[in-house]
């Protein structure tokens, strides 16, 4: 059953890499610019076919893919190159990817949420027994709107800032009767994760009556937490308050969705399920987030030529972002490459 699992989750995992390309694909199609190759995959060709001006592939490693457009790397003097096309034409075309990752997440965000019979929100219900929260000063019926300073709109904010949090000093900041209250720092209970200290909640909150508009806007709010969650993580791994070991590659996020398999199963097969559609909508969020940065090979990298473009009405030599694109892209693999070696040894030493 969790081998099932694991293939559903490889597969989905595939479909996210799929839908981003399908986003330059149709907006490149929409711009009249002509599409070589579209791909699913890296490396080499195991499968694919030519229908009109694209060759449609399947490539060995499950890593990435690509939608190859002309005039994009290289000058051409296509009228249907990407490099004869109008500035904001191809800045839409760049970006489609990342924003078709964001849509897909929002929709998955959605069927997630629909046999949900209850949501948590960030309103304080009740207290545990001896509360850290509550000996600080929390009352019932305070709404919680940061922890250690990161903002918190969704219980999924609050779930988020907790595992950050540094146990022996959480500051809290609540709002009663319009306005905010800072309570701490102060010191919570904890529970070891993988050699972490993640602080335990000690207070309960109020639910909320599922709807359908509460469905919409809990699909849109959940979405923008992920993408802030992803910010966040990244500016964690550059700051070094992540180390190498917990950041993933294609390989840790195989193990990731069959641990999330294993521990759904041990409910009900619906739970796994689910389970692995949340690691997936993770998974597409921060696909899209990532790839806008303004980093070479990635399209945020893209973009940043495009807008220089637009600005200054003169775009810059295509050899010269060719460089540049190709350092990013080494340095991406090598970057991949350390991370995979890492996920490796991470599976067989435990």
């Amino acid at each position: 059953m969790v081998a099932l699992l694991i293939i559903i989750g490889i597969l989905l995992f595939g479909f996210v890499i799929f839908f981003h390309e399908l986003g330059h694909f149709l907006l490149a199609k929409a711009a009249k610019i002509r599409v070589n190759e579209f791909s699913i995959g890296m490396g080499p060709k195991l499968w694919g076919f030519q229908k009109r001006e694209t060759l449609y592939t399947l490539r060995l490693l499950p890593i990435g893919g690509f939608c190859a457009m002309e005039g994009e790397d290289e000058d051409s003097d296509d009228p249907s190159a990407f490099g004869s096309k109008p500035v904001w034409r191809r800045i839409l075309v760049v970006v489609a990817g990342g924003v078709f990752n964001v849509v897909l997440g929002l929709v998955l965000m959605g069927v997630t949420l629909i046999p949900q019979e209850v949501f948590a929100t960030t309103q304080i219900s009740k207290f545990a027994e001896n509360s850290a929260l509550e000996a600080a000063g929390a009352q019932p019926g305070d709404k919680i709107v940061s922890i250690d300073g990161y903002a918190v709109y969704t219980d999924r904010d609050m779930s988020f800032a907790m595992a950050l949090a540094d146990p022996a000093a959480v500051s809290f900041t609540v709002e009663r009767n319009g306005q905010d209250i800072a309570l701490g720092p102060f010191s919570m209970a904890y529970q070891e994760v993988e050699g972490r200290k993640v602080v335990s909640p000690d207070f309960y909150v109020q639910p909320e009556a599922r709807t359908f508009l509460g469905v919409a806007k809990r699909s849109f709010t959940y979405t923008v937490s992920m993408t802030r969650m992803a910010l966040e993580s990244l500016k964690g791994i550059l700051s070094g308050r992540f180390g190498l070991n917990e950041i993933a590659g294609p390989v840790g996020t195989v193990q990731a969705i069959s641990q999330a398999a294993e521990v759904g199963l041990s409910q009900s097969f619906s739970q796994a399920v689910a389970n692995i559609l949340q690691m997936i909508i993770m998974i597409t969020v921060n696909l899209g987030v990532v790839n806008l940065l303004p980093l070479p090979a990635l399209d945020g990298g893209r973009l940043l030529f495009l807008i220089w473009e637009g600005i200054t009405r003169r775009p810059v030599p295509q050899k010269y972002e060719g460089y540049v694109h190709a350092a990013g892209f080494v340095l991406l693999l090598g970057l991949m490459a350390v991370i995979t070696f890492n996920d490796i040894v991470r599976i067989f030493t435990g």
